[in-house]
């Protein structure tokens, strides 16, 4: 399993987010496990957009998918790498009966440098707007969403 935490204080480290945080609680407290730890790119533009997605995903809601009997941070991650596809940050591959495949880009460090993660943000929210909050009138939603610019 992977897991995204934030490094706090006193060497603690603490799931990044509230979806995170569910994940982890399967873990006993006071276990021992080991994990490998790796930087990540800026945490709080990483985090920034984490949440952005959050706020995508509870406006969109999954049952819009079919999915609404699927856990929690599996609809949030199948809604996740959706909207990266919106947003034009994709691979392309063929199956081995000749369809079309499309999958997400990696949002990792290591798959992508910061000024193409930039981008990436950039167009998830063009992506949002188009596809997520299309049609919505809600000046409090519009009002929230622009806080992500």
């Amino acid at each position: 399993m992977r897991v995204e935490v934030i490094k706090a204080p006193g060497g603690t480290l603490i799931p990044a987010c509230d979806s995170e945080a569910e994940r982890m609680r399967r873990f006993a407290n006071g276990g021992q496990y080991t994990i490998e730890l790796k930087a990540t790119r800026n945490p709080r533009f990483h985090r920034k957009m984490f949440a952005f997605f959050q706020f995508c995903f509870q406006h969109w809601c999954a049952d819009q998918a079919g999915m609404e009997f699927a856990d929690e941070s599996t609809q949030f991650d199948t809604f996740r790498r959706h909207l990266t596809v919106l947003a034009g940050f994709r691979e392309v591959s063929y199956t081995i009966d000749g369809r079309v495949r499309v999958e997400a880009r990696s949002l990792s460090y290591g798959a992508m440098d910061d000024e193409e993660f930039e981008r990436c943000y950039k167009a998830m929210i063009g992506a949002a707007i188009a596809h997520i909050f299309k049609g919505c009138d809600s000046e409090a939603i519009w009002n929230r969403l622009m806080e992500f610019f």
